[in-house]
């Protein structure tokens, strides 16, 4: 499967939801149903500000990317460009949004809603592995600093493991080709444009756009726009085997 998470999507699907005792946006970037087995999706949440999403956990493998305002998870620091990896039954939190909100993109290679709060829900934390990762701020290129380069540079910021997780970001000059290549572990990648423009088939993707790649799928090759591009390509491993 290739779906791609566009902002005009996310712009006719932005809407309030409920959130324990506050309310959230949620704007669907990427949708493709809600198959168990592969249903990718990107999410953009927008966290009022000063709210706490208390500590919880989610049945799926997830990246989170933020990419606006300020704020913590756990005693970690969250300001832009950060990624934070979450895996299946793994907790995490509290995540406590800043004076100004914050917000960030949920991606899954499955679909899934909601949250359960670890306060209420212990029994359903299924026992088995489970995985954090977390890496930023990053930073992004100028316009510039892409004009400047004569080279793809890559720059693996959640160095990849046995498994499939990992990330990198790609810089690339104006007229480059982008070949992602998947690792053999992984469920399959997100790729989120974050400086400048990739053309992929009939569309040009952007700025937090994205483009998914499952398993299955033999990546076809993106081309770079006139300013050049850095990418983010975010490697999503398998769901572990112990769980449901």
């Amino acid at each position: 499967m290739i779906k791609l998470g566009t902002r005009a999507n996310g712009e006719l699907r932005r809407r309030t939801i409920p959130v324990l005792d506050d309310s959230y946006f949620k704007a669907e970037w990427m949708e493709s149903g809600v198959d168990p087995a592969l249903s990718p999706t990107v999410a953009l949440i927008e966290q009022p500000a000063n709210s706490v999403l208390v500590p919880h956990f989610h049945r799926q493998n997830q990246f989170q990317l933020f990419v606006e305002g300020s704020g913590t998870i756990g005693a970690a620091e969250l300001s832009p460009l950060t990624i934070h990896y979450a895996g299946a039954y793994t907790g995490y939190g509290p995540l406590v949004a800043g004076p100004d909100g914050i917000k960030y993109f949920t991606m899954r290679s499955v679909c899934e809603t909601g949250l359960l709060p670890i306060s209420e829900a212990r029994e359903k934390m299924v026992r088995g592995p489970k995985r954090h990762a977390q890496s930023g701020p990053l930073h992004m290129a100028s316009a510039a600093e892409l004009a400047a380069l004569t080279a793809v540079q890559t720059e693996a910021v959640i160095p990849l493991a046995d498994d499939g997780l990992g990330a990198e970001v790609v810089r690339l000059p104006a007229g480059a080709t982008l070949l992602p290549q998947r690792h053999s572990a992984s469920a399959g990648f997100f790729l989120v444009v974050l400086v400048g423009t990739l053309n992929h088939a009939d569309a040009q993707l952007k700025s937090w756009e994205s483009l998914f790649v499952s398993a299955d799928e033999t990546p076809s090759a993106l081309s770079v726009g006139k300013d050049g591009a850095q990418v983010l390509v975010l490697h999503l491993p398998c769901k572990a085997s112990v769980y449901p």
